[in-house]
């Protein structure tokens, strides 16, 4: 892939704000002046090109992505390595947040982790390569530009990632409906933690599950006992972030 689309107003100024290569930004002749202004004067500041077109123009360029009147043509997102995520950390004198993704395949769930994970500090997010949502012009808009900022690395295998994370004194906790303990009746977020949230379907795999130090639940006292896999890593992000700022 040589180039991506983006497309939104908050994902398209992240990105010109986060020093990502655009190559050339489209703004629909009758967009409104609020939104893309703001995008205009920052890209003429950069010298990126700007090319005022029909709107039919930027639903063929971002086909199904609520492009709210322009459409920027950047390099390919830069995915992170594992060894990024525990630096930033590092250099942030905090210990590791991390969120691991166990086949999380709705590109709006990855954006809306991606907010919610810039929010609340995470240092970083690790998806497997295959049977994932990858950073995608939908997941851009969904993350409100967060995608610019939260670093995303690919891996081969999340089994023998988390058994490298394990070895660097990293505690690995799977969010689970069946596990005893609830988020709120422990304490390894404490200290440095890798967070395993599972397919919106199927939950955590049989493997990545056995490899969990800890399995926590969220506490559920409705009729529905499971809640969307971005809102529910949300509640656990928070969580974290709550015990470090109190701690």
């Amino acid at each position: 892939m040589e180039e991506e689309i983006i497309g939104g107003k908050h994902s398209v100024i992240e990105a010109l704000k986060s020093g990502r290569t655009i190559n050339k930004i489209w703004v629909a002749e009758n967009a409104q002046k609020h939104l893309t202004q703001p995008i205009v004067v920052e890209a003429k500041k950069l010298g990126v090109v700007i090319q005022h077109v029909d709107k039919r123009k930027l639903d063929q360029l971002a086909p199904g992505v609520q492009h709210q009147g322009v459409v920027a043509q950047a390099a390919p997102y830069a995915y992170a390595e594992v060894e990024d995520i525990l630096q930033a950390a590092e250099q942030k004198g905090e210990p590791p947040f991390i969120l691991l993704l166990d086949e999380i395949e709705d590109p709006h769930n990855l954006g809306s982790i991606l907010r919610t994970a810039d929010c609340t500090g995470v240092h970083g997010v690790i998806v497997p390569k295959r049977r994932s949502a990858q950073v995608t012009a939908t997941v851009s808009k969904t993350s409100a530009g967060a995608a610019e900022y939260v670093p995303v690395a690919r891996v081969t295998n999340l089994g023998q990632t988390i058994d490298s994370l394990k070895e660097k004194g990293i505690w690995v906790v799977g969010t689970d409906v069946s596990a005893a303990a609830g988020i709120y009746e422990t304490n390894v977020f404490d200290g440095p933690v890798a967070i395993v949230i599972g397919n919106e379907g199927k939950g955590m795999g049989r493997l990545i599950r056995e490899k969990c130090d800890v399995l926590v639940k969220l506490p559920m006292n409705g009729r529905i006992n499971s809640l969307n896999a971005s809102v529910a890593a949300g509640v656990v992000m928070y969580e974290v972030l709550r015990r470090r700022t109190q701690g």
